[in-house]
């Protein structure tokens, strides 16, 4: 799903916030995991999502797709930046790191969680314990460790709720 999709699934969910402060989303491939930046919250996130080898066209499924979210609110002006890990074919040599397709479902269970992630982390509110599970892909074959973007930076056996 292309980024403009993400972004208004995020502003529809993001009206929920104090009012007058604004909030965007940015993608950034940069973002290191566990090391937000003096200011920044984060959170991280598991979904399901399928790959597609842009070198033979082959797809699979993974269950184990990670999501970072880094947010800071200053002034009025609310930032997300956004890091989806990738994974390589398990079948290509020299395969490229792709990125995962996500459901549309599966970015709303994404961004309401992140909204509500906000609110606690940026505006201290105290929304009890919400879980929302990500809806599962059928896979087949086990989650291949060397070929995932966010286990070669030991993220990926996290279940995290940070």
């Amino acid at each position: 799903m292309a980024e403009p999709e993400w972004t208004s699934i995020f502003q529809n969910y993001a009206t929920s916030m104090r009012e007058g402060d604004s909030w965007c989303l940015q993608f950034d491939n940069t973002l290191v995991p566990n090391s937000p930046k003096p200011g920044w919250q984060q959170y991280i996130r598991n979904t399901s999502a399928r790959f597609l080898c842009t070198e033979c066209g082959r797809s699979w499924p993974s269950n184990r797709v990670m999501v970072v979210f880094h947010m800071q609110l200053k002034d009025g002006q609310g930032i997300v930046k956004v890091r989806r890990f990738r994974q390589d074919c398990i079948k290509c040599e020299e395969a490229p790191m792709e990125k995962p397709s996500i459901t549309p479902d599966n970015i709303n269970i994404l961004m309401k969680s992140l909204v509500e992630k906000i609110r606690i982390k940026c505006y201290h509110e105290d929304l009890g314990q919400v879980n929302r599970p990500f809806q599962k892909l059928d896979v087949k074959s086990p989650h291949e460790p060397t070929h995932c973007e966010a286990c070669r930076e030991g993220i990926c056996t996290q279940e995290m709720q940070m």
